[in-house]
C-alpha cells in the first residue's frame, strides 16, 4: 500500500524533545509530499477523533520547547478492543495510511496490539526520560533530564557544604538506574543507590562512615526512585539519622522538575534524526517497529523486542562511581 497520509501522536509521560520529534515527522512528511495530521492527547484523541491537519509551518518555533504541543494522556479506552476499534475507524475516516507514536514502553505495547488487530502500519519513537527502552542507546528526553538533575544537585551541594549536612536526592527513572548513576557521577555524589545494584543499608552506613573519617564534612547520596533499600527515601533518611548521629540528614525529591524545560541540543538532534527515520521506515514498508539509535546509527527494532527488557546498565560506570567517590 502506498502511504499518502501519516498521523502522529505523543503518549504517556512527556519528555523534553518530543516537540522536536513531532517537528521532524511533520517536516519529513512535507519533504516527501505526504499529508500529515496531528492527534491530540495520545490514544485518547485517536479514539475521540481529535485530529488536526499539520504542515511544515504548523511546527515552527517548537524545537526549543519542552513538553508536547499535541498534549499527552493516559487512555483507559485504548485498553479495550472496542476503544481500539473506534481508533481504527477514525484513522480510516480521516484517510490516514500510517501512524507515528512517540512515547515509552506502554505506548509501544498499545501500538503493537493495535497493529496485530488491524494490520495498520505503526512506527514508534522512544520518548521517555528514563532511558529504559531496549534496542536504543538513548531515548528522547534522557539527556535533558540528566542535565537538569546535575544542575539541581550542584545547587544542593552548596547548602550541604554550608551546613555540614547529608542530602539524599531522589531522581526519576522507575526501575532503571541510568539517571541516578550518570547524574551521580556527573555531580560528584558520594553514593549512588540504584535498583540494579542492591547496596544494602549496612554497606551504605559503612560508606558514609568512611566518608566522614576521610574528612568529608558533607555528602550527597543520589537515590533512584526504584531503589529498594528502604520503603521510601524518607524512611532511609530516618534510618541513617538513627545509626549515624553525627549526620544531619535532609531529603530532596526532584520529581517532575526533571521532565520539564527546554530540550538539550543532544535531545533536539536525536529527536530530529529519529523523526526523519520514522518516515523513512514507513516509506520502506516497515511497520510495528521502534526507531532507535545504536552506536550513533539510526536503526529499527520490533516493538516486541523494544518492550521486552531494559538496556543493560554500564558496569564500567558503576566502577567509576566507586573509585571517584573515595
Amino acid at each position: 500500500m502506498k502511504i499518502k497520509k501519516v498521523a502522529v501522536l505523543t503518549s504517556g509521560g512527556d519528555s523534553p524533545g518530543m516537540n522536536a520529534g513531532l517537528r521532524a515527522v511533520v517536516r519529513a512528511c512535507a519533504y516527501h509530499n505526504l499529508k500529515c495530521v496531528g492527534v491530540f492527547r495520545g490514544f485518547e484523541g485517536l479514539i475521540e477523533g481529535d485530529f488536526k491537519d499539520l504542515d511544515a509551518r504548523s511546527v515552527k518555533n517548537i524545537i526549543n520547547r519542552g513538553g508536547t504541543f499535541l498534549k499527552s494522556a493516559r487512555s483507559k479506552g485504548f485498553f479495550t478492543k472496542e476503544g481500539r476499534q473506534q481508533a481504527f475507524n477514525n484513522l480510516k475516516k480521516f484517510e490516514v495510511d500510517a501512524l507515528v507514536v512517540i512515547g515509552g514502553d506502554g505506548t509501544f505495547a498499545g501500538a503493537s496490539v493495535f497493529n496485530k488487530e488491524h494490520d495498520f502500519p505503526i512506527v514508534g519513537l522512544p520518548g521517555t526520560i528514563d532511558n529504559d527502552i531496549n534496542g536504543t542507546d538513548y531515548t528522547i528526553g534522557y539527556d535533558t533530564a540528566l542535565n537538569t538533575v546535575v544542575e539541581a544537585i550542584d545547587k544542593i551541594r552548596d547548602t550541604a557544604n554550608s551546613h555540614n549536612r547529608l542530602f539524599l536526592v531522589e531522581v526519576m527513572g522507575r526501575n532503571a538506574g541510568d539517571i541516578a548513576l550518570n547524574a551521580g557521577i556527573g555531580a560528584g555524589a558520594e553514593e549512588i543507590l540504584i535498583p540494579e545494584e542492591n547496596l544494602g543499608k549496612d554497606r551504605l552506613l559503612e560508606s558514609l562512615k568512611r566518608s566522614k573519617k576521610s574528612g568529608k564534612t558533607s555528602s550527597i547520596v543520589v537515590v533512584a526512585e526504584g531503589d529498594q533499600i528502604g520503603k521510601n527515601i524518607f524512611e532511609l533518611a530516618k534510618y541513617i539519622e538513627e545509626n549515624l548521629k553525627e549526620y544531619e540528614v535532609r531529603v530532596t525529591v526532584l520529581g517532575h522538575i526533571q521532565r520539564g524545560g527546554a530540550p538539550s541540543c543532544f535531545d533536539r538532534v536525536l529527536a530530529s534524526r529519529l523523526g526523519v527515520g520514522a518516515i523513512d521506515a514507513l516509506l520502506r514498508g516497515e511497520r510495528d517497529v521502534m526507531i532507535g539509535i545504536v552506536h550513533n546509527k539510526v536503526t529499527s527494532v520490533p516493538f516486541d523486542e523494544a518492550i521486552q527488557g531494559e538496556n543493560e546498565l554500564d558496569t564500567e560506570l558503576i566502577r567509576v562511581a566507586d573509585i571517584t567517590s573515595v
